[in-house]
């Protein structure tokens, strides 16, 4: 934790931590964004690398759906539907008191088979990613070859003399201990003291060997990475800096065009598009905003939504410090109902990256997202976890200011679409939702 002068110079310089460290609900916009064409030689990744990500991930779709009977109508390619929902944009209009402009839709990440949340993109994309390479290295397998050849007992026997370890708060875990076991991997999670109790029990019953902390997210990454600098076979994965599972996340932008084209939606100057990332140490927001961005370009905008509890995102862009500095170090306690957001320290590499794309962040209480996972479920019967309601917020807030601040005219923001990136949920016990429903919020 900072000193009470240190903190204070930095209050000086960044006066919005005053807010932060009240814990108010607050919005930003990010004073560093810039155009496509500016930012993206900072992130050190291009259109290429996301078309050889698709195309590996095209590769293992014969084997995932033989393995995973969930993908099989889809061919073995993992992805959610996007949906419109007006008496949700109804409610949320009464609810915040501004008329929202545009089609409100939302992103179903939630229902992503294997895992149901977005880490089934970023987490199972990373894990093929290796096991290609050392099956590729042993001589079992070659590009050319029909995936679904993995089945195989051997490979299962193969894969069974190599490690993969993980720091998660709990999704993360989930996509790479579930893909991993069913390869034949020794896989161990390493959850953080937030992690909900049915996703450790889920692991465990795929055979997975989960290691539970007291402490936060930062601390199960720490000793899961240490333990995987012991063995030369364990390979540890890094959702602070690894590219591969940013590449698995972006190739969510061409399948969104392609949704979007399908339905007959315009991007551009008069029909722009807002989107709305729930933020925990920024892996998966941070690449699925790369590949927005690049397969949309200027005229659609990601906005980072965190709990008020955790803002790592928030707090390391707005004072250019990115992983240097953690909520813990203004005071902030990093506990939030929102398990997947409940991160003290931000991805240095994600926010390094992508501040030159993002157009704005803000923060909610988990009063108001309890709120909203009530009014989803009522106005559309869609029934999220906590953190993947953060998203919703950011329609009025973009109806109230953000949308002429970033330049549009009030009939192109009447033209808008506005897309909540939905991140988990269709997994949760039914008695843990209930308990969600239950609550009164304040």
């Amino acid at each position: 934790m900072l000193s009470r002068r240190e903190l204070e110079n930095l209050v000086t310089d960044f006066p919005l931590l005053n807010k932060l460290i009240q814990l108010e609900e607050l919005s930003w916009m990010n004073s560093h964004l810039t155009s496509m064409a500016q930012a993206l030689p900072k992130v050190g990744l291009s259109e290429k690398d996301v078309a050889d990500a698709k195309q590996r991930l095209t590769r293992f779709a014969p084997y995932l759906a033989r393995v995973f009977p969930e993908t099989f109508v889809s061919g073995g390619i993992i992805e959610s539907e996007i949906v419109e929902v007006p008496a949700m944009k109804q409610g949320l209009e009464k609810k915040f008191g501004h008329q929202i402009q545009g089609e409100l839709l939302v992103k179903l990440d939630s229902h992503l088979p294997i895992s149901g949340s977005i880490k089934a993109r970023g987490g199972i994309y990373e894990v093929l990613t290796h096991a290609e390479q050392l099956a590729f290295q042993a001589g079992l397998l070659s590009p050319d070859d029909d995936y679904a050849c993995m089945v195989d007992s051997r490979f299962r026997e193969f894969f069974s003399d190599y490690k993969i370890a993980v720091g998660s708060t709990g999704n993360l875990g989930l996509s790479i201990g579930i893909m991993s076991a069913k390869l034949g991997f020794k896989v161990s999670v390493h959850m953080s003291a937030d992690a909900r109790e049915w996703k450790k029990k889920k692991l465990r019953s795929h055979g997975v060997q989960v290691v539970e902390y007291d402490s936060d997210y930062g601390q199960a990454v720490a000793q899961g990475r240490r333990q995987a600098d012991k063995d030369p076979r364990c390979f540890f994965i890094d959702d602070e800096n690894s590219t591969t599972l940013f590449l698995g996340y972006s190739v969510a932008g061409e399948r969104l065009k392609a949704q979007f084209e399908q339905q007959g939606r315009r991007v551009d100057q008069d029909h722009p598009v807002f989107v709305y990332l729930p933020c925990g140490v920024g892996g998966g927001p941070g690449g699925v905003a790369f590949g927005l961005k690049l397969a949309f370009g200027d005229h659609l905008h990601c906005i980072f939504a965190e709990p008020t509890h955790s803002p790592c995102m928030l707090l390391g862009v707005y004072s250019g410090l990115h992983d240097k500095i953690s909520v813990q170090d203004i005071g902030i306690d990093n506990h939030t109902i929102a398990d997947g957001l409940a991160v003290g320290r931000a991805s240095g590499f994600v926010g390094r990256a992508m501040q030159g794309m993002l157009s704005g962040f803000y923060t909610l209480s988990d009063n108001t997202m309890l709120q909203l996972l009530n009014l989803l479920n009522q106005t559309e019967q869609i029934q999220l976890e906590p953190s993947a309601l953060a998203g919703f917020k950011g329609p009025s807030l973009v109806s109230m200011s953000m949308g002429q601040e970033l330049g549009y005219s009030e009939q192109a923001l009447k033209n808008s679409t506005h897309v909540v990136w939905a991140t988990g949920g269709s997994m949760v016990p039914k008695e843990d939702m209930s308990a969600y429903l239950d609550f009164d919020a304040q």
